[in-house]
């Protein structure tokens, strides 16, 4: 009795340790499927990354701060931060009563005013303008004094039909 008893035990066991092994097996397969599938997303991801990173830079290359021979040109200038400078005297101009300045505009729902500024290089600067309603962009010029002050002038611009 206690024979049979000893070899119920064994075959017993021997049923629980291939059931562990079995199952074991499987949920380490489950575990290097989700791996994969893990590593895959992360290629994927690696891959949208660099391809905003590039992004990134070219939408940067007209940029003053980005553009070491315009930095040069008003290093004499001692600016701390020459595009912050001239994007505020830029925003200056929409100060006074009416339409702005450099707009060649009437305001059709309101009086014209400068919104979004680029300033591209040591000369020129892309503006977006609005009224609320209508709006357009701007071709700007401008040149800084020895004394800091800054010459805007228009060289194109263009309002959108609605």
């Amino acid at each position: 009795m206690q024979k049979n008893l000893f070899l119920y035990l064994f075959v017993f066991s021997a049923l629980i340790a291939l059931y562990l092994a079995v199952s074991g097996n499987k949920s380490l397969e489950k575990a290097n499927a989700s791996n994969t599938r893990l590593s895959e997303q992360v290629e994927t991801y690696k891959d949208s990354l660099k391809e905003a990173r590039l992004e990134v830079l070219d939408m940067q290359y007209f940029n003053l701060e980005n553009n070491d021979e315009a930095l040069a040109y008003l290093e004499h200038l001692d600016l701390e931060n020459p595009q912050r400078y001239i994007e505020d005297k830029l925003l200056e101009t929409n100060e006074q009563r009416g339409n702005n300045v450099l707009v060649p505009y009437e305001g059709m729902n309101g009086d014209f005013k400068i919104n979004k500024i680029k300033v591209l290089n040591h000369r020129w600067i892309l503006c977006d303008f609005s009224d609320g309603k209508y709006w357009g962009e701007l071709l700007v010029a401008y040149e800084i004094g020895e004394d800091l002050t800054v010459k805007f002038t228009t060289m194109d611009h263009l309002l959108y039909a609605r």
